[in-house]
């Protein structure tokens, strides 16, 4: 309870889609504090949006944990080499990926990229998100609601489409849904309603790809304190982000990042076609 920052912050915005590094207070990956114990040895990873927020704490517990690592980014060179810089330390590999997943030729590129240079897949991660803010229905533009579902759930099921061929049995598919799948805040209507898709979109794939042996859920991290955050919230909520939970704070990203290593690990060999909350205490359906 006393070891992570509870808000009130100090008012700050940034352009989409944020830097980490000109976050205050500075969000924890785990850059000092994960340690890991072999449990992904010699696996290869790919994250989607692993330049920053949860994807590097990901990307950190991964190469700790002894997996080489794929890091899929839009534009954030900065915070990506940073990631890079600790996954190396780490002793792995990382391989940088910048490109707009909301092309179609990108998601395939990330993939081939990958395979190319680590021979296949074990883990895929979906992380990347977009999301926007809007008081009213009516001031949501068409194009933005086109682009949110393309970068939030089309991307992923062409990934995953590109990938599945490259993942051999007692692979794992980890999807990042959100405590809006089923609690949506209205003001991110977009986003809320992509995130209830890759919830049913995780479940329903886990079905499919069963008999193959590769396992598919997804995370529902609650208020945690990323770039996205700053980017595309009012000075307002995100002076105030996370107070509503029951622990009366935004999670780190590094809290999240456990989970994750779980599900990919060959611990979670059972745990398929599930929804996992990382919500500070608010329940999930």
């Amino acid at each position: 309870m006393t070891d992570y920052p509870k808000p009130p912050f100090p008012k700050q915005s940034q352009p989409v889609p944020g830097q980490q590094g000109r976050m205050d207070p500075y969000p924890d990956c785990g850059e000092e504090s994960y340690t890991g114990s072999g449990r992904l040895q010699n696996k290869i990873a790919l994250i989607t949006g692993g330049d920053s927020g949860i994807g590097r704490a990901v990307a950190i517990a991964f190469a700790r944990e002894g997996a080489d690592v794929a890091i899929s980014y839009l534009d954030e060179h900065e915070d990506a080499e940073e990631t890079a810089r600790w996954v190396k330390q780490a002793g792995r590999q990382c391989l940088l990926l910048p490109g707009d997943l909301a092309q179609k030729q990108q998601c395939y590129d990330i993939v081939s990229k990958t395979v190319e240079e680590f021979g296949r897949i074990d883990v895929l991660v979906n992380n990347a998100a977009f999301q926007m803010t809007h008081e009213t229905f009516e001031e949501i533009p068409d194009e933005e609601w086109v682009r949110t579902f393309d970068i939030n759930i089309t991307s992923m099921f062409r990934i995953c489409q590109a990938a599945v061929p490259h993942m051999a049995s007692g692979s794992s598919i980890i999807n990042t849904s959100s405590v809006n799948s089923d609690m949506p805040k209205p003001t991110l209507l977009a986003y809320a309603t992509t995130k209830g898709a890759i919830a049913n979109f995780t479940g329903g794939l886990a079905q499919m790809l069963g008999e193959r042996g590769i396992r598919v859920n997804s995370v529902a991290p609650g208020p945690i304190w990323t770039p996205l955050i700053v980017a595309t919230m009012p000075e307002e909520e995100v002076q105030n982000f996370g107070s509503q939970t029951p622990l009366g704070r935004p999670g780190q990203p590094v809290e999240v990042a456990p989970i994750y290593v779980l599900l990919a690990s060959d611990e979670g060999s059972y745990i398929s076609g599930t929804r996992y909350g990382v919500t500070g205490g608010k329940p999930i359906l």
